[in-house]
């Protein structure tokens, strides 16, 4: 199966998205030229062109995309060419209402934008797949193309007659039987037992509370319909250029797909990122979202699309300050990425995103934006020996879709608890510690992790629960955060209201009963070493067995109740806390726990601010503040090289406001 290696030749593979069809054609010999001049390798080419490919059912225009791509080719810049199945034609809809995808309310969400189609539709399959097949038939052949790029992140939705007939027969593959979908999701409440499959319809606009049983296999379903239709893409493919590699763009850190399940369709796994640069919390979250995409790449991973400037869709869209286009995508590079791309190569003077930013703005090639643009295109060669190694990580963070899909659905004892705003937390919490960490499934092998973190996994397998026993008997350490292991897959409450495993694992009696807390409302606890602190959003009646308390709640209805506890079992330790601990005290109960596994920071004694990553034998150091820091090193017989200046470091560095710099070790420069 090809790879990203396959693609990078080793080197960091530079670019973005080229819509050459939106400019005339005496623009396209400039564009070579200003890509020369900024180091671009890479272009990914047809994301929106289908109308331009079939402006009419069946005619195709290849003869424009002919001339693009070996303009691009004589260039010396290399072609991810795509499908553009992400944005049917007019004609689709209008000739094919039926491919129109219908919301919950069963209204028509019409053409006229992009992603307007239903996944389940046999007639858009159809067409996409046949536009797909010829695409591979004219270019697979053609010495520019490095990658495929299938449709454009996925993730829509659809509650149609033929999605329902969809949704019937995944359900049968799913249950085999109506006694078995019975059972799974409880139809015996509220008289929703059902007595044939065709009266069964996705979960539409209703009364009251919509099934949670219905609800989560929609989810699952939707997820896989739409994966469906990418691996139909991708198997077109393949079969035409088995050597090419094929990928999609993933939404960051998105509910709408499974992204284990996804990720392991790809050859290559990528991921488009627009932090807001006004977030104080924006490098975390990049972070955050890098790691998840390293892990589910198991390895290097392409970032497909960020923003040269500004974006347009935020309801105010501020430009990044100079410095942070550069320290954001070496950030990239730092976790993993082997590809730094934009949306998009030249911005649009038309359409809905003409105030989207491109590596070419409006200002045009003497801008202050293009000069960065090379001056990273610049950087990036200068990384070569990076490209292919890997960031090491002996600490993990739990994450699972399923359980996220569950947590979503109204009838809960708190709206305000959201699985992106904990997954946040818990990893910004590490990051701020310097300790590199992955993303896993509840059903991976952890052995090769001294700490593991579960900020909440509500809905936790069978399978799951035991080999969290088994990771902890045998010697790891387990950080669980509360709500967690309360439902199986089928989102049906364990006895006992949390598992009797999860609860022997961590020293727990009983959950006598769960107080979710208000917006703005807080709790105070207190532990000998985490001092006085508040938490937010929940609280719990916990009862401990085995379990010693670290922290205890002051005052209030539950004064006295343990907080946070900590349990040995079998050779290992589980921790776990009843609450979200304000920052400053996540950070170190987690950096408490990581100690005690073994677990040191990337490099000790770094300032506020600055992050440093291990990539292979690079040392990656990001300053994200805006003051400067020394930052001290590590010994080093001959010291440091920064691959970016090729200056020697001995026993400490200077970085200015944004800075970065990739400290290589003597022998790596041999």
């Amino acid at each position: 199966m090809p790879d990203l290696n396959d693609a990078t030749r080793g080197r960091v593979l530079y670019g973005g998205d080229y819509n050459p069809e939106q400019w005339p054609e005496s623009v396209w010999h400039d564009d070579i030229r200003l890509m020369r001049r900024a180091g671009v390798t890479t272009v990914t080419v047809g994301v929106f062109s289908w109308a331009r490919l079939e402006p009419r059912p069946g005619a195709r225009d290849f003869d424009w995309l002919d001339r693009v791509l070996d303009l691009l080719h004589e260039g010396g810049i290399e072609v991810c060419l795509a499908t553009p199945t992400a944005s049917p034609p007019p004609w689709m809809g209008s000739r094919h209402p039926e491919t129109l995808p219908r919301d919950e309310s069963g209204t028509v969400v019409w053409y006229g934008s992009r992603n307007q189609f239903c996944a389940s539709s046999p007639v858009y399959r159809d067409h996409a797949l046949r536009i797909t097949e010829d695409l591979a038939d004219r270019y697979g052949g053609h010495p520019g193309l490095r990658m495929w790029h299938v449709g454009n992140e996925y993730g829509t939705h659809c509650w149609c007659d033929e999605t329902a007939r969809h949704f019937r027969r995944w359900l049968r593959t799913r249950y085999g039987g109506l006694d078995a979908l019975n059972e799974a999701w409880g139809t015996a409440f509220w008289s929703q037992r059902y007595d044939s499959w065709e009266e069964i319809i996705p979960p539409r606009r209703a009364q009251y509370l919509i099934n949670p049983g219905q609800a989560l296999d929609f989810r699952r379903f939707t997820s896989d319909a739409l994966l469906e239709c990418f691996t139909a893409e991708r198997d077109a493919l393949a079969a035409r250029t088995p050597h090419i590699p094929v990928t999609t763009n993933f939404h960051p850190l998105f509910i709408g797909q499974d992204g284990w399940a996804w990720a392991a369709e790809e050859d290559v796994v990528s991921v488009d990122l627009y932090p807001d640069p006004k977030d104080p919390h924006a490098a975390a979250y990049g972070a955050l979202v890098q790691d998840l995409t390293r892990s589910q790449a198991g390895g290097p991973w392409v970032l497909m699309e960020q923003a040269a400037g500004p974006v347009n869709w935020r309801g105010v869209n501020h430009p990044k300050p100079h410095g942070l286009m550069r320290l954001w995508s070496l950030q990239a590079v730092a976790r993993g990425a082997d590809a730094v791309c934009f949306f998009q190569w030249r911005q649009s003077r038309q359409g809905g995103e003409k105030f989207h930013s491109g590596m070419v703005p409006h200002a045009g090639e003497h801008s202050r934006t293009f000069a960065r643009v090379g001056e990273l295109g610049a950087e990036l060669r200068e990384l070569a020996p990076v490209v292919g190694t890997d960031v090491p990580a002996r600490a993990a963070i739990l994450h699972d879709w399923h359980s996220w899909w569950a947590t979503v659905q109204d009838g809960r004892p708190s709206s305000l608890v959201s699985c992106e705003r904990l997954l946040r937390a818990w990893h910004q919490a590490l990051w701020e510690r310097n300790l590199t960490t992955d993303f896993a499934h509840p059903h991976a092998d952890l052995t090769d992790y001294a700490l593991v973190a579960v900020p909440q996994l509500y809905l936790l397998t069978d399978e799951a629960l035991d080999n969290l026993a088994a990771y902890v008997r045998g010697g790891g350490t387990l950080v669980c955060g509360f709500f967690t292991g309360v439902a199986d897959e089928d989102d049906r409450v364990r006895p006992g209201g949390v598992d009797r495993r999860l609860r022997g694992l961590l020293g727990i009696r009983t959950v006598h009963e769960w107080w979710p807390l208000d917006e703005g409302e807080a709790l105070t606890a207190e532990g000998a070493w985490l001092g006085a602190f508040h938490g937010t959003l929940w609280s719990e009646d916990l009862e401990p067995s085995t379990a010693e308390p670290v922290a205890r709640i002051k005052g209030g209805e539950l004064d006295g109740r343990p907080a946070v506890i900590r349990n040995a079992y079998g050779t290992g330790t589980a921790w776990y806390v009843s609450t979200l601990p304000e920052p400053t005290a996540l950070r170190a109960l987690l950096g408490r726990a990581a100690e005690e596994a073994g677990l040191a920071p990337a490099l000790p004694g770094l300032p506020e601010g600055v992050e440093a990553v291990w990539r292979g034998p690079y040392l990656f150091l990001l300053n994200h503040g805006r003051t400067p820091a020394v930052v001290p090193l590590p010994s080093a017989p001959s010291g440091r090289t920064d691959l970016l200046t090729g200056r020697a470091h001995h026993t400490s560095v200077r970085l200015d406001r944004f800075a970065v710099m990739v400290l290589a070790p003597p022998e790596s420069l041999a």
